[in-house]
């Protein structure tokens, strides 16, 4: 499968797939939340235009990419999919954030507040890298 960015209102989301995960998700620069749907589910299609509307919000901070969960079994798996939409904030290959069971568009806006939050006061240090001073001090 190739890469497929779509756009919404200006903003590109990339649909990735077993194949190009690994490099768009776990090697990426920048956090990547991971949107795994299905064209089947509903509550997928409710959700996508406040994952748009993060994504807006969050600008370059953050990558927005979408993966089918039907067509990429294996991805489904390896993250144990229990329900769909989920939703996983990946960090330097790890999850930082986990989103699931979520009960509709009020669950969701809050879930991604708080990860909008948390990021962006974390991503003042983390742009900025300081070295430590590792110098011994005597008393």
């Amino acid at each position: 499968m190739i890469l497929k960015p779509y756009n919404f209102r200006g903003v590109m989301v990339l649909s990735v797939s077993e194949r190009t995960f690994t490099q768009e998700v776990l090697e990426s620069p920048v956090p990547v939340l991971v949107n795994f749907e299905a064209p089947w589910c509903g509550l997928c299609r409710i959700i996508h235009p406040l994952l748009l509307q993060f994504k807006s919000q969050c600008g370059e901070q953050i990558k927005l990419v979408g993966v089918n969960a039907d067509e990429n079994f294996k991805l489904s798996n390896t993250y144990r999919l229990k329900s769909l939409p989920t939703l996983l904030l990946v960090e330097n290959g790890i999850i930082r954030h986990r989103l699931e069971g979520f009960r509709g568009r009020d669950d969701l806006r809050l879930a991604l507040e708080e990860i909008k939050l948390t990021y962006t006061n974390r991503s003042k240090t983390y742009n900025h890298p300081q070295t430590a001073d590792l110098e011994c001090r005597t008393a």
